[in-house]
C-alpha cells in the first residue's frame, strides 16, 4: 500500500506538513475567511464574464428600469435586476461586481507601491545607519503625526491643482495608487529598518562582506528574504486598510471618478438617494465592502499569530 504523503509532489509535501497548514487548517473561522475573500476576488475578476449586465456602457441603460428594488423584497422586482437598480438604470449586482473588482485593484497596487518604498527605504536606513537612517526616520516620524486619510487627500489635492479635472478623471486610478500608496510606506520601513539592524550584524552577513559582495546585493540577496515574515502580515493588514481608505476618499469625491466606480463610489452615489427609501443602492455595495475587508482582515490576524515563532 502506497503510503499517500510520498505520491504527493515535493512543495505540497511541504506546504501540507508545515505549521502555517496545520494552523490555518485548525481554524475554522480563517478556513471560512479564506473560502470568502477568494470567492469575492474570482467573482469581482471575472465580473465581464459573470455579470448578467455591463452597468457602465450608457448603450445598454434604460432609464424606464431605474430605482428597481430587489427583486425578493417586493412584487415591483424583476428577475433581470436581482438586487435592484440604481436611478439610471443601472444593475446594482453587475455594478457591485464591476466595482469590487476596481477596489481589489487599487488596494492590491496601493499596497505593492507602499511595500516598494517602504522595503527600499528600509532596507537602506537599517543597513547603513547614520545619517541616512535618521533621515529616513524622520521622514517617517513626520509622515506618521498625519492620518493616512489626509496624506492621501493632500496628494490628491496637489495633482489636482496642477493638471485639469479631465485629465485628472482619466487617471484617477493611478493618482489614488500613488496616495494611498506613499500614505502607507511607514509601517513597512520602520519594520524592514529594525529587523535589518538584527540580521546585518549575523555571521552570513559578515562572511558577505568578507568575499566582497556590494552592499546592494548583500541587501536583496541576503537580508532581504530574512525580513519577508512580518512584511507579508503588514501587506494582508494594509489590504483591507486600502480598500477602505479609497472608498473613504471615493465617497467624500476625491478619488475615482463616477465613470470608473469603485465601491465607494457606488456607497457615495446611493447615498444621495438614501433619503427617498431607495436603500439598496448604498446597502448592498456597502455590506460588500464590509464583507471583504473583514474577511481580509481576518486573514491578516491568522498570518501574524501563524507567523509568530513565541505562539507556536
Amino acid at each position: 500500500m502506497t503510503d499517500r504523503s510520498t505520491s504527493q509532489p515535493g512543495w505540497l509535501h511541504k506546504v501540507t506538513d508545515s505549521d502555517i497548514w496545520w494552523s490555518f487548517k485548525s481554524s475554522s473561522l480563517t478556513v471560512v475567511a479564506a473560502i470568502g475573500t477568494i470567492l469575492i476576488i474570482v467573482i469581482a475578476f471575472l465580473s465581464p464574464v459573470l455579470a448578467p449586465h455591463t452597468p457602465f456602457d450608457p448603450a445598454t441603460l434604460s432609464l424606464s428600469d431605474g430605482l428597481k428594488p430587489p427583486v425578493l423584497l417586493s412584487p415591483d422586482g424583476d428577475w433581470a435586476f436581482p438586487l435592484g437598480t440604481d436611478d439610471q438604470g443601472r444593475d446594482i449586482l453587475s455594478s457591485i461586481m464591476y466595482g469590487t473588482r476596481l477596489s481589489l485593484v487599487v488596494g492590491f497596487a496601493s499596497v505593492v507601491v507602499a511595500m516598494t518604498i517602504g522595503i527600499a527605504l528600509g532596507l537602506l536606513s537599517g543597513y547603513f545607519g547614520g545619517a541616512v537612517d535618521a533621515l529616513i526616520m524622520r521622514i517617517a516620524d513626520v509622515q506618521l503625526t498625519f492620518p493616512a486619510i489626509l496624506v492621501a487627500l493632500l496628494i490628491d489635492g496637489i495633482v489636482r491643482s496642477v493638471i485639469s479635472v479631465q485629465r485628472h478623471d482619466e487617471i484617477a486610478v493611478f493618482v489614488i495608487v500613488g496616495a494611498i500608496g506613499l500614505s502607507f510606506w511607514v509601517q513597512y520601513a520602520r519594520t524592514v529598518r529594525g529587523s535589518v539592524m538584527v540580521e546585518k550584524n549575523k555571521e552570513y552577513v559578515q562572511a558577505a562582506r568578507v568575499i566582497g559582495l556590494s552592499p546592494l546585493l548583500i541587501m536583496v540577496r541576503h537580508v532581504l528574504p530574512n525580513v519577508t515574515g512580518p512584511v507579508l502580515v503588514i501587506a494582508t493588514i494594509n489590504l483591507g486598510l486600502a480598500i477602505i481608505t479609497e472608498a473613504t476618499l471615493s465617497f467624500l469625491g476625491v478619488g475615482l471618478p463616477s465613470t470608473e466606480p469603485s465601491l465607494g463610489t457606488l456607497i457615495r452615489l446611493g447615498n444621495d438617494v438614501l433619503q427617498s427609501g431607495d436603500w439598496w443602492i448604498t446597502v448592498f455595495p456597502a455590506a460588500t465592502l464590509a464583507a471583504l475587508v473583514l474577511a481580509v482582515n481576518l486573514l491578516g490576524d491568522w498570518l501574524r499569530d501563524a507567523l509568530n515563532p513565541k505562539l507556536r
